[in-house]
């Protein structure tokens, strides 16, 4: 099968043994594919525990074309959605620190002709969804559900802000948070993405490269409940000083890194909680699927690639231009 495949010294579209699969397995041919901010750090060398070689990609659909067991039978000829988690655990709140695995690295992934996944993995693509954007919503679109509903408790009543609303995870943060009714604020250092999240039904936004933005953001709403951010860095208390007392700030990456001083009195004195999360239990999956479906949400996508141009597709991605999700078609 063709695949595209990062080696130590390479990453391009080569030949590859095509996948086995085994019991309780199915066989995948996919069709199309989303790149996630994940792969671009696994091709830069920026992720944990790199294996050589690797197929990356964790967002997929396709059509079941095999089972390594009768269980799969009925499944054959059925397009199906990939849910990206291995081994998530018992634990709905948090996974397993052992064995958990995002698909796409160490397990081969989703930008490659076929996958073989486990017959657990496979879901029913929602119906108001084409397959380009049923491919651009489950590993970014799972961890914004949990982010939001779970750790945040988002509901109708909040003033939520999302920060960095260009990325995928705050696309489907931004898209969630007014499906539910809320006034949501958005961030963002591209005026364009902004005056389009205003288009869509934002209540605000600032670019966060102003000075005044956060003071700003704060005079508008009257003080924001819930915060989503996936920056951290040195520009998190600017964040924190948008919330209301029991206000929450949940977050789900650092790409600003650790910040060199926080605001503890802030914090303490303002009763303000701090949540980490990442990605989502299969529960919260399944309850993602239903919520799009419910609110026919439909995944914001910038662009499509061919498969031979996916190299292409990462380098959109690394120069950060899109907005919306960059998919593959396979």
């Amino acid at each position: 099968m063709k695949a595209l495949v990062l080696r130590e010294n390479s990453f391009q579209i080569e030949d590859f043994t095509a996948p086995e699969c085994n019991e309780r397995e199915v066989l995948v041919k996919l069709k199309f594919a989303a790149l996630n901010h994940r792969d671009e750090w696994i091709r830069a060398g920026k992720y944990a525990k790199i294996q050589y070689p690797s197929i990356l990609g964790s967002d997929g659909v396709g059509e079941v074309v095999a089972t390594g067991g009768a269980e799969g039978e009925g499944l054959i000829g059925k397009n199906v959605l990939i849910n990206p988690n291995i081994n998530w655990g018992d634990h709905n709140a948090y996974q397993d620190m052992k064995d958990y695995e995002i698909l796409g690295m160490p397990s081969f992934g989703t930008l490659a002709e076929f996958i073989s996944v486990d017959i657990d993995r496979v879901n029913q693509i929602p119906d108001h969804l084409s397959e380009s954007e049923a491919a651009a919503l489950p590993l970014a679109g799972l961890t914004a559900y949990n982010a939001l509903f779970n750790k945040g408790k988002a509901h109708k009543d909040m003033n939520i802000l999302i920060s960095g609303v260009g990325g995928g995870v705050a696309q489907f943060a931004f898209q969630f948070a007014l499906a539910i009714g809320a006034k949501v604020w958005v961030t963002s250092s591209k005026e364009e993405v902004l005056e389009k999240c205003i288009e869509m039904g934002a209540s605000g936004r600032v670019n966060y490269h102003r000075p005044e933005a956060y003071s700003q953001i704060k005079q508008e709403s009257g003080g924001i409940d819930l915060i989503i951010d996936s920056a951290g860095g040195d520009g998190l208390n600017d964040l924190l000083s948008t919330l209301n007392p029991g206000g929450k700030y949940v977050f789900y990456g650092a790409t600003r890194g650790i910040p060199s001083n926080l605001n503890l009195r802030m914090i303490f004195w303002k009763h303000l909680s701090l949540l980490g999360t990442t990605m989502g239990s299969d529960e919260d999956f399944k309850n993602m699927l239903a919520f799009v479906e419910k609110h026919k949400i439909h995944p914001i996508i910038d662009k499509i690639y061919p498969f031979e141009n996916v190299v292409d597709a990462f380098d959109l991605m690394k120069a950060g231009f899109q907005f919306g999700k960059i998919v593959v078609e396979v």
